[in-house]
């Protein structure tokens, strides 16, 4: 009997080996169909268990029973691509002999599939009907490949499905009206991508939805009535041709960017109750009347933009605005009157943009009152006309009574039907709302985190003094890690055992608590793999919030293995950072400031980079530190609001992110010597710009002035690609210089050129 059960485990432990091996067949399979992709080199040599592979940032396999249940991989293949024709492109897409269909044929044999991620691997061609064989899979990323064609409307058999993100590719057809089919759908996102035909009525059936995002595509038509989506709380269609009134909304939304599309009519009055809005951005549309005082005492509305409309009117005097509203944007419409007090600019509690109006006030400039009156003589016309054509309709009313008591009886019910209908019209284009433009970017932000799955993330934490004071031995000078412009910075250990950074920070203006609170909470809720996480606040000298602060102390996610700048002055060979080294590094810093510029409202700009403040974990991962310290250090809603500052312009010049990052980007190429020769080296900006075209124009001048790492470990066109962009951040004309998404496509394009070059390197020395 003994023997019996020896021989069953042996069986068992066969058995599982050979699912284990057949598994481990299709992601060589996989890799093949991808065209070897730099992120799954790592199964050429590897011996080991697939399953207890440890996640990178750009490759996770997670099993379970050893089946393969988790499959994620990113790529550096960015579709960016403005002309794209359904062809393969060199150096963009997979080659042109690679099939699609091929690979989701492979993909449907992993069975336990629950979590597929392919993201910007160059994947070209539609996306094939039998995709829906992944029956298992919950999370579904397609993400920024070079998929064009349909939607399949099988993916709506696909009903375990909880997010799909097919963000950033051409898909130029109608989107399914199958899709109320899954039933555990949360995240629902085709961003960026050619789509056209109508918003599907079958999404509003959908009541497990929390995120819908379709912006940037060609949708026409009619929005629909989303009030029956009861738990969705983010709606982002901005850029679209959606040309109708204004829907009626879900209570429950959070984020509503309905910007640049060609909605109309006046703004619904129940936008002025839904209670958990925050961010409402209804910019560059065609909407009319004048906006609901409502909308701008919400108690959770912190983003109101309604710029670029027609909206004529005035707002009451006495309008009240809520405490949390940071930001309005009324500007560029017809609106007459008085600026309501809550809505200038003497409290730097919010930025108020209100010029383009007909406003009687000495603020923003705005425009002669014949502007403004055709706009609101059209209003008080319509406002006649439709006085007119009731009159009208009860003369016809009348006319009918003549033809008998009869008729008249068999008509009342109808007519009442139809005069209820107009009334209640008339209550829901009554409007009652607004949002800002930059709300459209936090809102990107919002999407982001609810698409990820982040709901769950610790809130910014407020700390005691007492318990600062022990973590750090009572700011022991053992604890000390360093002074900069920002304050000290000390290293502790919470109650928990966690490390943690400290940064006492001195303000140069005195804030009331609850303003300081408000920009606290603004900057713990940037999360992005490549910041340092704030993790917690406490403010000194005060706890009422009508006090006054002068000191705060910041405490971070503590990262232990130096800054970049440290690491481009190693010399131990083990140490020194290659070119493909400091090109990753240079990738995850240029996504985070790429994040801080787009990825949040409002845009996070003047990040003080330096190589000094890019940290590396154990990982050698980049995280960003110090960023967003203006949003505490300076007064920047009254420079926001008041542009006209030739001084505000100058900063704004001197200290823009690009033109740092180029430094960044130079010290990458010749090592940290450039920010030792001075303030002469690096304030000459003309006397630069022009040293930089000169000396890397050549050979021998790379040989002068390039570090000898870089020379040694990179390939010319890598090289190439990357002293032009640096060229271009430094740039002393600041309308020369490209945006953070160029830069970022060129470093990504440099590493993929670079990554090609090893690999032909490998193969020759090993051939």
């Amino acid at each position: 009997m003994g023997f019996f059960y020896l021989f069953l485990l042996v069986l068992f432990s066969w058995s599982c080996h050979g699912l284990q091996t057949y598994q481990t067949q299709l992601l060589l399979q996989i890799r093949k169909h991808l065209e070897y992709p730099s992120q799954l080199q790592i199964l050429d040599n590897y011996n080991g268990d697939l399953c207890n592979l440890s996640a990178m940032s750009n490759l996770t396999i997670s099993c379970q029973d050893n089946f393969v249940t988790e499959f994620k991989i990113r790529g550096d293949k960015v579709a960016n691509v403005s002309d794209f024709n359904g062809y393969a492109i060199p150096s963009k897409t997979l080659s042109k002999t690679f099939s699609i269909d091929s690979l989701v044929t492979t993909l449907t044999r992993l069975t336990s599939l629950k979590v597929l991620s392919l993201v910007s691997l160059g994947i070209w061609g539609p996306l094939p009907d039998k995709i829906h064989r992944l029956y298992s899979l919950e999370f579904l990323d397609l993400s920024s490949n070079f998929m064009f064609g349909s939607i399949p409307p099988q993916i709506s058999r696909m009903v375990k499905l909880q997010t799909i993100t097919l963000d950033g590719n051409y898909f130029n057809d109608t989107i399914p009206n199958t899709l109320d089919s899954l039933s555990n759908l949360s995240v629902l996102s085709f961003r960026g991508n050619r789509l056209k035909g109508q918003f599907p009525s079958s999404i509003c059936r959908i009541s497990s939805l929390k995120d819908v995002a379709m912006c940037h595509n060609k949708l026409s038509g009619k929005l629909p009535d989303l009030s029956s989506l009861t738990r969705l709380r983010v709606l982002d269609v901005r850029e679209n041709r959606f040309d109708s009134e204004l829907p009626v909304m879900p209570q429950g939304l959070v984020t509503a960017l309905l910007a640049k599309n060609l909605f109309s009519g006046e703004i619904p009055a129940q936008f002025g109750v839904l209670s958990h809005l925050q961010h409402l951005d209804l910019s560059f549309n065609q909407l009319s009347g004048a906006p609901p005082s409502a909308l701008f005492d919400l108690p959770s509305i912190s983003y109101l933009n309604l710029a670029s409309n027609v909206l004529s009117g005035s707002l009451p005097e006495h309008l009240t605005c809520g405490s949390k509203l940071g930001f309005v944007d009324i500007s560029n419409n017809k609106l007459v009157g008085v600026l309501p007090s809550c809505l200038d600019n003497k409290s730097d509690k919010r930025v108020v943009k209100y010029g383009g109006n007909c406003l009687s006030t000495d603020g923003q400039q705005q425009h002669q009152g014949l502007y403004c009156k055709e706009a609101n003589t059209r209003r008080s016309g319509r406002k006649i006309a439709v006085l007119v054509a009731i009159i009208v309709v009860s003369v016809l009313l009348l006319m009918l009574l003549a033809f008998g008591i009869l008729i008249l009886f068999q008509r009342c019910r109808p007519r009442r039907t139809f005069e209820t209908h107009i009334l209640q019209k008339v209550v829901q284009d009554n409007p009652t709302t607004g949002v800002s433009s930059e709300v459209l970017a936090n809102a990107r932000f919002i999407s982001e985190v609810a698409r990820l799955g982040t709901q769950g993330a610790p809130i910014c934490r407020l700390f005691s003094m007492e318990e600062l004071e022990e973590a750090t031995n009572n700011f022991d000078s053992s604890m000390f890690m360093g002074e900069g412009f920002t304050g000290k910075l000390y290293k502790g250990r919470l109650e928990n055992g966690t490390y943690v950074a400290i940064r006492s920070l001195t303000l140069q203006k005195k804030y009331s608590i609850q303003n300081l609170k408000v920009r606290l909470d603004f900057l713990s809720k940037l999360h992005h793999p490549h910041l340092v996480g704030l993790l917690g606040h406490c403010i000194a000298g005060g706890v009422q919030d009508d006090s006054g602060a002068s000191k705060v102390f910041l405490v971070y996610d503590y990262v232990p293995n130096g800054n970049y700048r440290m690491h481009l002055s190693e010399t131990c060979p083990e140490k020194v950072l290659k070119w493909s080294d400091r090109l990753a590094i240079l990738i995850d810093v240029a996504k985070a400031v790429h994040f801080l510029h787009t990825g949040v409202i409002p845009g996070v700009y003047n990040n003080r980079l330096k190589t000094n403040n890019i940290l590396l974990d154990e990982h050698r991962l980049a995280k960003l530190s110090d960023y967003g310290m203006f949003i505490i250090m300076e007064e920047n809603e009254k420079l926001e609001a008041k542009r006209e500052s030739l001084k505000s312009s100058q900063r704004k010049t001197l200290e823009d992110d690009v033109y740092n990052f180029g430094f960044i980007l130079l010290e990458s190429l010749v090592g940290p010597i450039v920010s030792g020769k001075g303030e002469t080296f690096l304030l000459n900006e003309m006397i630069l710009y022009h040293t930089l075209q000169v000396s890397f124009g050549s050979q021998d001048g790379q040989k002068r002035i390039v570090d000898p790492t870089v020379l040694t470990t990179c390939s010319q066109e890598s090289l190439s690609i990357v002293v032009s962009i640096t060229g271009k951040c430094i740039c002393p004309e600041p309308s020369s210089r490209p945006s953070f998404e160029d830069v970022l496509w060129n470093l990504q394009y440099a590493a993929q050129v670079q990554a090609a070059a090893d690999a032909d390197q490998k193969s020759d020395s090993t051939s």
